[in-house]
């Protein structure tokens, strides 16, 4: 039967009366995905939500440098619809046991040589995605020259976007770093800035449903997509790196033997609730390597470059910085640049040892690069090889070193994000902590290599320290990243500071710099106060600091809007911690319905009246629990 329903399907494809769309639902059939081929026999697809148009008929296809699946293509075949029930574990994110089911269909497409092409279709509950995959076997490598894709939102949308910044520019030539701020609720379709186009992840609203754009799966063989500059009538397509993302004398475009395929492409549909709680960023993701995990340990790090820049990158510093780990029941410490030529292998090894006695470890900082920038901290040229990295990182593994933070990648080309893959695969073999800064989005990463822990990707607290107008943005910009760049992988924003920041005035409050750690998804969450810094908060504030985890069993929305507020509780064991930001300069009154923890009875934290000064008092769980966010101010709450 199931087969015969395939073939009236393929039949009706071609019937007299036009072309009649291939439906996919997801499990609870709220969303559909309808695919068809128009008047040039160029496939489409268009998803509805609750039987309303969420996104429109929007194009589907690709082209290899010897095979052009984007018109004239005939359906081949229509599979019969399989169930994916698959579970898996996550060492960071916001739930560790994550169950994915969804709706798998595949469609192979011929074109006029006979060629083909399988477009692999999942609608889970949360969402859509698809890939491109081509089956077969070659000796020949196979490149890809473009793709159709486009994403087509219906009229009257709003976009939450960040625009990709121009490769080769910025400091030292490093761009791209996805480290710009998102432009917000602009009109779909708005140019981006430059050529370059738009970031991943990508969310919209269309009516009472957000959407957010994003990929995953990243196997090396392919390079990391954005959304192009122009998007006339909305219709938003997809785009491809600038051509000096790339390791030296690397490709720029996907390229492989077959069998392979190109990352899925995923549609997160839903309300601002699924936005926050849907896992599909990793549901996509390639499953973890076969590797030994038993070293990977979520946390918070002490790291004083963040306030104290270059100069502090020094022996005594660093052992200070130790202490103040230890102290704190923080398991790590990271050493940043330069600290090959200020400190030195013996001394590094010494703090290593005296670090490993207080149960602290110990992560340096390397330089990715080569050729592609003009950057000279060091360690430096020292990962560009297998060899190289083999060496390294045997040689870190045996003084003691946890981890590594590798910074200034070129960006997004297919031979970089094959960098990407290679130092994870060597830094798994020596059981080494791996945090990419300078970089591209993780895409899934940390699902597939789990001792990656974070990736910066995000205009960070770094550039607060630089730039007075990004702490004025600090509130509003904090804001939008749980929607979009925070959504589903980990981001090394390094936050919260209480005390002074040099020479900027910080806009925001010391309650809302609290609330951070939870607010924000990092593996290993780096916190740039430092110990004088944290002297000054009252005991409460220093004790729930050295209790937060940076590993979550569980999230739930409770309460936001993206750039203007989010309230968002976590779960870890059977504690709750509650935390919600203001990213407006107005005060704000809210109504928690903290129901779901159960009946239990717990503590907040929030802004006092006097500047920079908290106040802790009881909660007890309600429908309705009352509280008031200063302007730019924050709170948590802990509900064992």
């Amino acid at each position: 039967m199931k087969i015969l329903i395939v073939s009236v399907l393929m039949l009706c494809l071609w019937g007299c009366n036009g072309p009649s769309p291939i439906s996919l639902g997801s499990p609870d059939n709220r969303i559909r995905v309808e695919v068809t081929l128009d008047s040039e026999s160029a496939p489409r697809y268009a998803i509805t939500y609750q039987g309303k148009p969420v996104l429109q008929d929007s194009r589907l296809g690709i082209a290899l440098n010897d095979a052009d699946f984007t018109r004239g293509l005939t359906l081949k075949q229509a599979s019969t619809v399989k169930t994916i029930n698959d579970n898996y574990e996550l060492w960071t994110g916001k739930q560790r046991q994550v169950n994915y089911i969804a709706h798998e269909q595949t469609l192979t497409f011929a074109n006029a040589e006979g060629r083909e092409v399988n477009i692999i279709f999942r609608v889970s509950d949360d969402g859509v995605a698809f890939r491109y995959a081509f089956p077969g076997e070659s000796a020949d490598v196979k490149q890809v020259l473009r793709e159709t894709t486009s994403f087509a939102l219906p009229k009257d949308s709003l976009g939450w976007l960040q625009p990709m910044s121009v490769a080769q520019t910025g400091w030292m030539n490093t761009n791209p770093s996805y480290e710009e701020h998102y432009q917000m609720a602009i009109p779909a379709g708005t140019a981006a800035p430059t050529e370059a186009g738009w970031v991943f992840p990508a969310l919209f609203n269309t009516g009472d449903t957000w959407l957010l754009i994003t990929e995953a799966d990243m196997d090396g063989r392919f390079h990391a997509s954005r959304l192009q500059q122009q998007a006339e009538q909305g219709e938003y397509r997809i785009g491809v790196p600038m051509a000096p993302e790339v390791f030296t004398g690397g490709a720029l475009l996907a390229q492989s033997t077959l069998p392979f395929a190109s990352p899925w492409r995923i549609i997160t549909v839903g309300s601002l609730a699924t936005i926050i709680e849907s896992t599909l960023g990793t549901d996509l993701a390639a499953p973890t390597i076969d590797m030994d995990t038993s070293f990977i340990r979520p946390g918070i790090a002490s790291w004083s470059w963040g306030l104290l820049k270059d100069d502090a990158t020094v022996y005594e510093v660093q052992k200070q910085f130790i202490d103040y780990a230890a102290d704190m029941n923080w398991p790590y410490t990271l050493v940043d640049a330069d600290w090959d030529r200020k400190i030195g292998d013996e001394k590094i090894k010494e703090l290593a040892d005296y670090a490993a006695q207080k149960n602290v470890g110990v992560l340096v900082w390397y330089n990715s690069s080569g050729a592609w920038n003009k950057t000279e901290y060091t360690p430096k040229s020292k990962l560009l090889t297998r060899e190289q990295r083999h060496a390294e990182f045997s040689r870190l593994q045996k003084m003691g070193i946890k981890g590594v933070k590798i910074d200034f990648f070129a960006g997004d080309g297919q031979s970089m994000m094959q960098y990407y893959n290679d130092i994870l695969q060597d830094a798994a073999q020596y059981q080494l902590l791996v945090n990419y800064h300078g970089s591209s989005l993780p895409r899934g990463l940390q699902r597939t290599y789990p001792h990656m822990m974070t990736m910066e990707s995000v205009k960070g607290f770094e550039m607060i320290t630089f730039s007075q107008e990004t702490a004025d943005l600090e509130a509003s910009h904090a804001s939008v990243l749980p929607f979009a760049r925070n959504a589903f992988d980990p981001m090394d924003f390094t936050p919260t500071v209480f005390h002074e920041i040099p020479n900027i005035e910080r806009k925001t409050t010391n309650g809302f710099q609290l609330a951070l750690p939870i607010i924000f998804l990092s593996g290993i969450q780096h916190i740039v106060e430092t110990p004088e810094g944290m002297a000054t908060v009252p005991y409460f504030v220093k004790t729930f600091m050295r209790e937060v985890p940076a590993h979550w069993d569980e999230t739930r929305f409770i309460d936001g809007y993206p750039g203007e507020l989010l309230v968002v509780a976590r779960r870890a064991g059977d504690t709750w911690f509650v935390a919600g930001i203001n990213g407006e300069q107005q005060p704000k009154t809210l109504n928690l319905d903290l129901a779901f923890i159960g009946d239990k009875t717990g503590y907040a934290i929030e802004d006092d009246t006097q500047p920079r000064a908290f106040v802790k008092r009881p909660v007890s769980v309600t429908t309705n629990v009352a509280l008031t966010l200063q302007p730019a101010g924050g709170f948590v709450m802990v509900f064992e």
